[in-house]
């Protein structure tokens, strides 16, 4: 554990101190950081580092308790649990340290036996993310102004996202559809193809599409067109090359490590490595102006975490690298939620990043970069001048 930590309050200290900081309206609103991290029994550096820090999460499954997406009637995955209905968006969002989540949800693990179902089950879930942004006086980061007013008035926020856009099916028009729910940014494949018209390749099965679809083209193009940020994650690289050459603005890839991070685990490793990118398919996103997230798959501790985030920023520069923890905000399992991201961490997770990061030499300008800096500034890009 980090003696950046080590002080940190309990857990039923802390969460008496986030209730008793609520506004009058409820929201969240727990003054200047260098009080809240006070609070938190934070070392002055780090709250130094997170006071200018915009912190963004690429990547994130936040799943009210009900919404998982395994199928009805069948139990969960190994790797997945039942979200803890005692956690709320609002106050696992403070606890973490990050101004905003990206906001998944993983569409193609949910039942969707026939063409409508995965479009039904997608706004279902948005609906029931309304419910929860409600409960705690939150709303969605539309832009990157909506990013600056979160983090200025210490009020977390999630920018809408989605994991596979298998909800389109052959209809362009479902993405302006979702943009009007708030969506801004839409990550093109996950594993299993859109049942009536396929957008590209994924890594984790054999190519059969030649890449980049030209439906998957005018899904690219109509995201530029709104002002949503298209994330390639899971693409394979000649998906990814043609994306490239259609899009007019930047792209991301949320959630991934070179493949040269395996870790120590052989079952993990054998499960993953099709999900890891050469430096190469890093290169060209970076070299287009775009951001490699980097996930806490595969690293064992959250000094590997730092390393593995080391290893990407050697490859492609400090200025297009960011975190994509791939991680359970409403989770309480170890492993899996974000504040249970590693069995040590006693305090929420981006302070542990931060505090990991000094220890291993990077320069406060260059994790505010990391921390969510270089995702705000190609989000920012994308989204200017939309609503």
């Amino acid at each position: 554990m980090s003696n950046m930590l080590k002080n940190n309050l309990p857990a039923l200290s802390r969460r008496k101190f986030l209730t008793t900081a609520m506004g009058t309206g409820g929201a969240m609103l727990l003054g200047p950081a260098w009080l809240r991290a006070t609070a938190a029994g934070l070392d002055p550096r780090v709250a130094q580092v997170m006071a200018g820090t915009i912190g963004i999460d690429m990547h994130n499954h936040v799943y009210p308790a009900g919404t998982e997406p395994h199928p009805h009637g069948q139990p969960p995955r190994p790797d997945e649990q039942q979200q803890s209905p005692d956690l709320s968006i609002a106050e696992e969002l403070q606890q973490s340290g990050l101004t905003a989540v990206c906001a998944s949800y993983v569409l193609d693990f949910a039942q969707n036996d026939k063409p409508g179902d995965a479009r039904t089950n997608f706004l279902r879930w948005l609906t029931a993310i309304d419910a929860q942004l409600k409960k705690g006086h939150l709303h969605r980061a539309l832009n990157l102004k909506d990013l600056e007013d979160a983090h200025e008035h210490h009020q977390p926020t999630i920018v809408q996202t989605v994991e596979g856009a298998m909800f389109i099916e052959g209809h362009l028009d479902r993405v302006e559809e979702v943009y009007k729910r708030g969506l801004r940014h839409l990550q093109l494949l996950h594993e299993h193809d859109d049942m009536v018209s396929a957008l590209g390749d994924t890594n984790t099965a054999p190519a059969h599409l030649g890449g980049l679809t030209a439906f998957g083209a005018e899904v690219v193009k109509e995201c530029n067109r709104l002002g949503i940020l298209v994330d390639m994650a899971h693409a394979s690289h000649e998906t990814v090359l043609g994306a490239l050459k259609v899009s007019t603005q930047p792209l991301i890839i949320s959630h991934t490590s070179l493949d040269s991070r395996t870790g120590g685990n052989p079952r993990m490793v054998e499960m993953m490595k099709p999900r890891l990118i050469s430096r190469e398919h890093a290169k060209v996103v970076a070299d287009a102006g775009g951001v490699v997230g980097v996930w806490t798959h595969l690293a064992d501790s959250l000094k590997d975490f730092v390393e593995s985030i080391k290893a990407m920023v050697d490859a492609i520069g400090i200025d297009h690298v960011g975190m994509g923890t791939d991680t359970d905000l409403l989770s309480s399992r170890v492993g899996q939620g974000t504040n249970k991201a590693y069995a040590n961490l006693t305090g929420g997770f981006f302070p542990a990043v931060v505090g990991e990061m000094l220890s291993q030499g990077f320069a406060p300008d260059d994790i505010r970069k990391v921390g969510g800096g270089n995702y705000c500034r190609v989000f920012g890009k994308v989204t200017a001048g939309h609503a």
